[in-house]
């Protein structure tokens, strides 16, 4: 693949859908389907919105590693991400993804104790498209 930024970056935005895994207090994977990242910088860091007291968020506090994968079923292709997830309940990040009409999840708003961040931090990849597989780091 030539430039994998752009070809998982432009993949990610045009998709309604992405797949966060967790690890579970016995160590196994969970996979959750989360809305649309609410905003990314390039394939190195994706932030995501959900609620501070969800079971995500409890795993992510004990053992921050993580995967995203994003799945294109119009031309069956897909990337998987490797890395960490942090939590952020700070102010200023909870206002950089905040949108209108979230309160409709969450009801005090943006400063809404059960409202946070996931930053997700990407170290590498795989790529499939064309019967075939790619790996890859995230520099």
């Amino acid at each position: 693949m030539r430039d994998v930024e752009k070809t998982i970056g432009n993949m990610i935005d045009k998709l309604k859908i992405a797949f966060l895994g967790s690890v579970d207090e016995e160590g196994f994977p969970n996979v959750k389907a989360m809305l649309q990242p609410r905003k990314r910088e390039g394939i190195k860091t994706i932030y995501l919105s959900t609620n501070t007291s969800s079971m995500r968020v409890a795993q992510f506090r004990e053992n921050n590693r993580a995967c995203m994968y994003f799945c294109d079923s119009r031309f069956y292709r897909g990337a998987m991400l490797r890395g960490t997830v942090e939590v952020l309940t700070d102010s200023a990040s909870k206002e950089m993804i905040w949108e209108d009409g979230d309160t409709m999840y969450y009801k005090e708003g943006v400063t809404d104790p059960d409202y946070c961040v996931l930053k997700f931090t990407a170290t590498s990849g795989r790529f499939y498209s064309n019967f075939k597989s790619e790996s890859f780091v995230v520099v």
